[in-house]
């Protein structure tokens, strides 16, 4: 990486500037390789200087991933990251643009701030949600960087960043929604402590048993008067098929055909598969 010596904004300190700059010690003079590496086809030779490349820069890339030590990730792995980011940068290089090292800090930088974005979530987050964190964050510090700085509002934040409060509202849950907690954490330090699963509730079967019974209401309420007789003396009064029959003066068969019809009917109503042959004026008959 290139560092500029301190400037006095003048024209002439700038040309200064330019000629102060040094190179860090990991940055070795590869300009004969890079341009070897692009004259040669792809093969062994071409391959073999590609390796020398990444040995010699990959001190470099090293350095880079230090930058982002103690963010929750081990710096073996960014470390990885990092080299994987300066292959990329060797592959992609023109040697005609220019120094390699101006080109290769920032691709491997992003790879490792990427690697951070895409990786690091215990939970996975939307991208947009990710960039509302990225703004809320870097205002908050921007608002609260002078000592005894009250910590800014959601009004303040949104200002800042020109979002909206619910945006923001966003970005903050967000900004603590980094790591997950797990269910068996101890809420509590009493004896008696409860975990987070503890406080969580469960589904209640009934729900699914209410929507069913609201949806076939209106189906049972269209059968005939025989038919919902039928079906409350199977289903309510738990009668056999055989009882009703006697008790209607029909054969058991048919109470069986009249069942299996009306719970079709009314389970095809209550799914929303009905034809439409009742409002075009079709007619359905009972045996």
């Amino acid at each position: 990486m290139l560092i500029d010596t301190p400037t006095n904004g003048t024209g002439t300190a700038g040309t200064t500037t330019t000629a102060a700059r040094r190179r860090h010690d990991d940055a070795p003079d590869t300009a004969d390789l890079f341009t070897r590496m692009a004259e040669l086809e792809e093969g062994p030779e071409r391959e073999a200087v590609r390796d020398e490349l990444v040995t010699l820069w990959l001190p470099m890339a090293h350095r880079i991933a230090g930058r982002f030590r103690d963010r929750g990730e081990s710096l073996e792995d960014l470390k990885q990251v990092a080299a994987l980011g300066l292959v990329k940068a060797i592959d992609r290089f023109d040697p005609s643009r220019g120094a390699f090292e101006s080109y290769a800090v920032p691709t491997i930088t992003g790879e490792v701030k990427r690697h951070f974005r895409d990786r690091m979530w215990a939970l996975r987050v939307p991208r947009r949600v990710q960039e509302l964190r990225n703004k809320v964050r870097v205002a908050r510090r921007e608002l609260t960087q002078n000592p005894g700085s009250p910590e800014p509002s959601v009004t303040d934040l949104a200002a800042r960043t020109g979002l909206t409060e619910e945006e923001v509202g966003a970005g903050l849950e967000a900004l603590e929604s980094f790591s997950t907690l797990s269910l068996d954490a101890e809420l509590s330090a009493d004896d008696d402590g409860y975990s987070l699963a503890d406080t969580l509730g469960a589904a209640d079967a009934s729900y699914d048993v209410v929507v069913d019974r609201e949806s076939a209401k209106e189906g049972l309420r269209r059968l005939p008067e025989r038919e919902r007789a039928i079906l409350y003396m199977r289903f309510f009064e738990d009668m056999t098929q055989s009882r009703i029959a006697d008790h209607l003066g029909i054969s058991q068969m048919h109470v069986s055909r009249l069942i299996s019809r009306s719970c079709a009917r009314v389970r095809d109503e209550a799914m929303g598969q009905r034809t439409g042959a009742r409002d075009s004026g079709g007619t359905s008959t009972t045996a």
